[in-house]
């Protein structure tokens, strides 16, 4: 098709005459919309993130077998969604001297959650709480 004709079809359809292969004999030149092939080709490039979030679960030494699996329910939505967990044994007054009961429970929280994360941060103090970090797998 001539160069003029070409214009002239683009200009009446509203879209941009492109020059696709510049080397060819003789150039090849497309009828398109450029903006919308430069925003495609940026999208294409742009690389899939995923947004890791840190949720939180807070539980007490003397947390009740009940309250405690509706929180692993919850903790276990959080990991299918692709977020990380931090579960948190927070002791008030004289419960710290009883760490292991924040251990049992964090224990319990771990085999619960076995099939869905792993633990990437093992269970350790911080001033008055314990702290694990868990992560989908």
């Amino acid at each position: 098709m001539n160069i003029h004709v070409a214009r002239k079809t683009a200009v009446d359809r509203d879209l941009d005459l492109v020059e696709v292969a510049p080397e060819a004999k003789p150039p090849v030149c497309k009828i398109m919309d450029y903006g919308k092939y430069r925003y495609q080709q940026a999208k294409k490039h742009t690389t899939k993130q995923r947004n890791l979030t840190l949720k939180e679960i807070k539980v007490r030494p003397q947390t009740d077998e009940h309250d405690l699996n509706f929180k692993m329910k919850n903790a276990k939505k959080f990991l299918d969604h692709g977020h990380k967990v931090k579960v948190t044994v927070f002791f008030r007054g004289r419960e710290i001297v009883h760490k292991f009961n924040g251990q049992k429970i964090l224990d319990t929280i771990t085999a619960e959650l076995a099939e869905a994360s792993n633990v990437e941060t093992r269970p350790k103090m911080e001033g008055n709480r314990m702290i694990m970090i868990l992560s989908p797998k």
